[in-house]
């Protein structure tokens, strides 16, 4: 499979006119398998379009067309009593890092290159505004992610290998280690 251009790739801050767009993709049985309710996922985006949470969301594109969602959020917000309680991995991390989520939207694009394209340009993105540690937490049973991920640049930490709990796989952002070319 040949790479996918990055320049083919595009990024849109999320607006309650992409609400119905992003319930249809969590409604998706791929999305189902790793999100939780869909109305409550979708209500956890709006409270970020509105402002009353600190992560950013993205439509990310391709040639155009929107193909998945993605997200960063800033780990020092959630190195508190609240989270760490159930996550102290968190505080092994600098406080300046930043973390991603993505997910393609319609399956019939799963597989294709698309993810890795998207996560590798949205990286390149967030160290060209300054952040250093970017990671990503998928679940290690989603072979699929974490095999994108892989492909985008992302490593696994190995200081945090089996105490993140049997859902969590941390992987970090390391641009030398990039295989898409």
């Amino acid at each position: 499979m040949t790479p996918i251009d990055p320049a083919r790739i595009g990024f849109k801050p999320v607006e309650p006119a992409h609400y119905p767009l992003l319930l249809r993709w969590l409604n998706e049985p791929h999305m189902l398998e790793w999100w939780g309710d869909p109305d409550e996922e979708l209500g956890f985006i709006k409270d970020m379009v509105e402002g009353k949470d600190t992560t950013r969301p993205f439509i990310f594109t391709l040639d155009a067309e929107p193909v998945g969602y993605i997200q960063y959020w800033f780990l020092g917000h959630h190195q508190n009593d609240e989270w760490t309680r159930d996550n102290p991995w968190l505080l092994e991390l600098p406080s300046d890092a930043i973390g991603v989520d993505l997910s393609i939207g319609d399956a019939g694009k799963l597989s294709a290159g698309i993810g890795s394209a998207a996560l590798n340009a949205f990286a390149a993105i967030l160290r060209n505004l300054g952040h250093e540690t970017i990671v990503i937490d998928p679940d290690p049973a989603n072979v699929r992610a974490v095999r994108a991920y892989s492909k985008a640049g992302f490593r696994t930490v190995p200081e945090l290998e089996g105490r993140t709990g049997d859902d969590v796989l941390i992987m970090q952002y390391d641009p030398k280690a990039n295989e898409i070319s």
